[in-house]
């Protein structure tokens, strides 16, 4: 589990095609100082788990479904990812439960100067947005400041747009996106549904 709190950003060193996916060998000395081989890490969004660490980098395999479903089969060599490492018990919880599992992606309809940004996304997404609620936005706990037809707003404040990458979003630009849990558990209870046993 997480918390949407981006501890670093990383670099991108190199991918590479295997068997199982896509290798990712990530540049970020605080992030790999942290990890130990099997451990879960958050790499803009999607939870992975690291599978080697050396100097100051760390590497990850993303496997056809993590691929088929966030942004991370269109990284390249040098672009940048918001890292956090898994909470661990005692560490302050300042934003909210994020599991590290994309649920759909967004597409930045505008990013304002004044850190303003619009993002379209599937009725899959919105239906458990707020506003005033929260969401993951690669990887960043964010709280919905507005609500219209095929989107959401958030506001970013300078730290945000200075410490992660949400700073450099331009239209047209694809995001990680994961709604609150807590709203799916609330749906289930709330409608549930009948699962037949064959």
């Amino acid at each position: 589990m997480f918390t949407g709190i981006v501890r670093e950003r990383g670099h991108v060193a190199s991918i590479e095609e295997g068997p199982h996916g896509l290798r990712l060998e990530i540049s970020a000395p605080e992030t790999a100082a942290q990890l130990s081989v099997g451990d879960s890490v958050s790499i803009s969004g999607a939870c992975l788990t690291a599978t080697a660490i050396a100097n100051g980098s760390f590497s990850v395999t993303a496997v056809a479904e993590t691929l088929s479903r966030t942004t991370l089969g269109k990284l390249a060599p040098h672009d940048e990812v918001n890292l956090e490492t898994a909470a661990r018990v005692g560490d302050p919880l300042g934003g909210h439960f994020v599991q590290g599992h994309v649920d759909g992606l967004g597409h930045v309809a505008s990013a304002g100067e004044d850190g303003r940004v619009w993002i379209e996304a599937g009725p899959d997404v919105l239906r458990y947005c707020v506003e005033k609620g929260s969401i993951a936005v690669d990887g960043v706990s964010l709280t919905i400041a507005g609500l219209r037809d095929g989107g959401f707003e958030v506001a970013l404040i300078p730290h945000t747009l200075e410490q992660t990458t949400l700073g450099a979003l331009e239209p047209g630009d694809e995001v990680n996106l994961e709604v609150d849990v807590l709203a799916k558990y609330v749906e289930k209870l709330t409608h549930p549904v009948t699962i037949s046993r064959t």
